[in-house]
């Protein structure tokens, strides 16, 4: 019987970037924020992945659909809509994406906030990548590093064999990922036919297979109920299956990307994108005034209308920090 391979981009909203606050909030989270050439990195993934897929399909939550739903027609895209009535994590999201499909159905599984350049590399790379998922893999996408970043997930790989995941490392083990030659960033993109992905899951997470099955299977327009959603375990797909699953395959990329995941990362991207910054590095986002910095260097000023944040750009991945601290008060501040 011959398949008939749909493929399917599935874009993945859940986010808040508490990295990124005051930027970042619940209200608008860094995904839909139109900094970048007057577009939101949200729309910027719909664009860059319309020409690869016949579907798409949005996986978002009551907080933040209405904001998909604006960047979706202003694209002028048609999608199938997933709404979480609750943050599950990325397996629980998943799976609810892989119910929606037809088994033979290819999924490319993206985060909405990613930059990505070098778009011959990419289209290439997800090309690969989908010849791999009809075979019956799972593939993720390693990252070719350019530096020992400490703030991505490693996949140590032999072609495209992965041998094993690692988690954020500190300096000293980030260099040596490096000096190795072998390891690679873990992008969080995916590709795999629907019911392979579902076939994993249910043999490791049994629970979140189940429990996500129920829920989705009493979805109202593809809105999901929250009680029944409650009682989904919340587990991240690297932990559920790509850790155990003896199906994996990677895919090392050359494509130029980043998870814009701190202000350090928004400030490499928004220089290199002819942003101004001052003789010693100093950088204002978000305000057209005039602003001057004096015995600083490397500085970042973030403007809102309710909250400002000054911060030297070395100490940008201790944001969430401050986000946790607010979120400890219920502040008004995260909305």
């Amino acid at each position: 019987m011959e398949e008939n391979n749909l493929i399917t981009h599935v874009i993945l909203t859940g986010g808040v970037g508490s990295r990124l606050w005051p930027l970042s909030r619940k209200s608008q989270p860094k995904q839909y924020l139109e900094i970048f050439d007057g577009k939101s990195l949200f729309e910027m993934t719909v664009e860059r992945n319309s020409y690869l897929a016949d579907n798409v399909m949005v996986v978002g939550n009551v907080d933040n659909h209405h904001l998909s739903g604006k960047v979706m027609e202003k694209s002028k895209t048609s999608y199938i809509n997933i709404v979480e009535s609750t943050p599950r994590n990325t397996a629980a999201a998943i799976a609810f994406a892989a119910f929606a499909s037809n088994p033979d159905d290819i999924l490319i599984v993206t985060p909405s906030d990613h930059i990505i350049d070098k778009m011959e590399e990419y289209n290439n790379a997800i090309r690969q990548a989908i010849l791999k998922a009809k075979e019956g893999f799972i593939v993720t996408f390693g990252i070719i590093p350019t530096k020992p970043e400490t703030g991505y997930g490693y996949i140590e790989s032999k072609g495209d064999k992965v041998i094993s995941f690692r988690e954020k490392p500190n300096e000293t083990t980030a260099k040596d990922f490096i000096a190795k030659g072998n390891f690679l960033w873990n992008s969080g993109m995916f590709c795999f036919k629907a019911s392979v992905l579902l076939d994993e899951l249910k043999q490791f997470q049994p629970e979140v297979y189940e429990k996500s099955r129920i829920v989705w299977e009493s979805n109202k327009d593809g809105f999901l109920d929250l009680e029944t959603s409650l009682e989904i375990p919340s587990i991240s797909i690297d932990y559920a299956v790509m850790e155990r699953s003896k199906k994996i395959k990677v895919v090392p990329a050359s494509f130029s990307w980043s998870d814009l995941g701190s202000f350090e990362s928004v400030y490499d991207y928004l220089v290199s994108n002819g942003h101004p910054i001052d003789k010693d590095g100093n950088m204002v986002i978000g305000c057209d005034k005039h602003t001057t910095f004096l015995g600083v260097k490397n500085t970042i000023f973030v403007y809102t209308d309710t909250a400002n944040l000054i911060l030297q750009k070395e100490s940008s991945q201790d944001v969430k920090d401050i986000y946790s601290e607010l979120e400890k008060q219920n502040s008004e501040l995260l909305n």
